[in-house]
This record gives structure tokens, C-alpha cells and sequence, in this order.
């Protein structure tokens, strides 16, 4: 493994595109979700996140909910046909690449999306290892409710720490550590990586990355 930390952001960075906006949108389409009054709030929620202004609470709110309504069961099979539909098309070749170069370190996605809609993206490219919003359970079925910190801005920091420390270290213990990302909401934990790069960057991120002279690399 060597002493080598790799942290991969999932949605516009290793997806040409947003799981969790894509998993509304897919609900949508199933007719599970009311297209009158959610396409609207996803979209913008959605221009909230990239904007940089978005109340993490009030969107996991309208995220998690739906999760609340649905046995599992039922969810775990429409996340497979989500996975085929939405998922598996905006897959990046190049990311693919990406990931693999860094086959012999310590890989990890980190992501502000659930771990429901995430964990099974993070194995189709061969993480393990998924630090993620984590949604409340009760008897292996959602409450629609948020469990712990939401992995979203300082909170990603927070949650690596608190997962580095379940494995008995910190991010001083690595002698090298990456962070690939395309989004202004990642700048704190940009910084505190010895590799921060920027994946085809939001404008803020973009001119961030050229005053501190982090590299700027696109896998479209």
C-alpha cells in the first residue's frame, strides 16, 4: 500500500455529472417523486451546491426523505436499474484510469451524497473504501433523517478524521496525501492534502487552484 492516502470526490469529478441530482431526477421519472414539486427544488438545490450557498440540512431533508417511504427491498432495486440508467453512462473512461493508477495506495471516495446512492458507484470503480453523508436506520430500513455529520464542506474533514482515527491514524500519518476534486465546497479539505488537485474545477475552485499553484487536470 506504501504511505500513500487517495481521496476521490465522486459527482462532476469521477462522474461527468451528479449522482444525488440524478437520483431525484431517476424518482421522478419512476413516478415515485411529484415532477411538479420536485424537479424544480432538485434543480435548485442543485444550483445552491454549486453556487456554494447550499443549506446542507434543508436539502438532506428532501433528499432522505423518499428513502423514509420505501422498504428497502424495494429501493435496493431500483438503485440497480439507477445504476444502469443514470449511473453507468456518465462514468468517465479517464477517471477509470485515474483510479487505477493509484491501485497500490490507500483509496478512499469521499462525498456529500449518501452512502445508498454512493456506496455501490464507489465499487464499480473499485474503492473499497466510502466516506459518505450517512442517512439514519432503524431496523435496516431509513428514517429520512441524517445520522452523524453530514460529509459536506469542513464536515468532509471532519469525517476523515473520525475515519482515519477508526483505523489508528491521521492524515499526518501518510507521507503523501491526494485529493481530487472539481468543487469550491471542497476547499478545506483541498488544503490540508499534500496533492490538492483540481478536476475540471467550478470558476472558484479554478482560480483558487491558480493562485496556489495546485495542478488543474480534466477527464473529460
Amino acid at each position: 500500500m506504501g504511505n500513500r492516502l487517495v481521496l476521490f470526490d465522486l459527482d462532476n469529478t469521477l462522474l461527468a455529472g451528479d449522482s444525488d441530482f440524478e437520483w431525484a431526477q431517476f424518482l421522478i421519472e419512476q413516478n415515485v417523486l411529484d415532477r411538479e414539486v420536485y424537479e424544480a427544488r432538485n434543480q435548485s438545490f442543485y444550483d445552491q451546491y454549486k453556487a456554494g450557498t447550499l443549506d446542507i440540512f434543508e436539502f438532506l431533508n428532501f433528499q432522505l426523505k423518499p428513502l423514509s417511504r420505501h422498504p428497502r427491498a424495494v429501493l435496493e432495486e431500483w438503485h440497480r436499474e439507477f445504476m444502469e440508467r443514470k449511473i453507468a453512462p456518465i462514468i468517465r473512461a479517464r477517471a477509470r484510469e485515474l483510479v487505477a493508477s493509484h491501485a497500490p495506495d490507500l483509496r478512499v471516495v469521499i462525498t456529500a451524497t449518501n452512502s445508498f446512492v454512493t456506496a455501490p458507484i464507489a465499487r464499480e470503480f473499485g474503492i473499497e473504501n466510502l466516506i459518505a453523508t450517512e442517512p439514519e436506520q432503524r431496523d435496516g430500513e431509513f428514517t429520512g433523517r441524517v445520522s452523524g455529520v453530514p460529509c459536506f464542506r469542513e464536515g468532509k474533514v471532519t469525517r476523515l478524521g473520525q475515519w482515519l482515527e477508526g483505523r489508528g491514524s491521521s492524515l499526518r500519518s501518510f507521507d503523501q496525501s491526494w485529493f481530487y476534486s472539481d468543487s469550491l465546497n471542497d476547499l478545506a479539505l483541498l488544503s490540508r492534502v499534500t496533492h490538492p488537485v483540481a478536476v475540471d474545477p467550478d470558476d472558484t475552485l479554478r482560480a483558487h487552484a491558480n493562485e496556489c499553484g495546485w495542478p488543474i487536470i480534466s477527464l473529460e
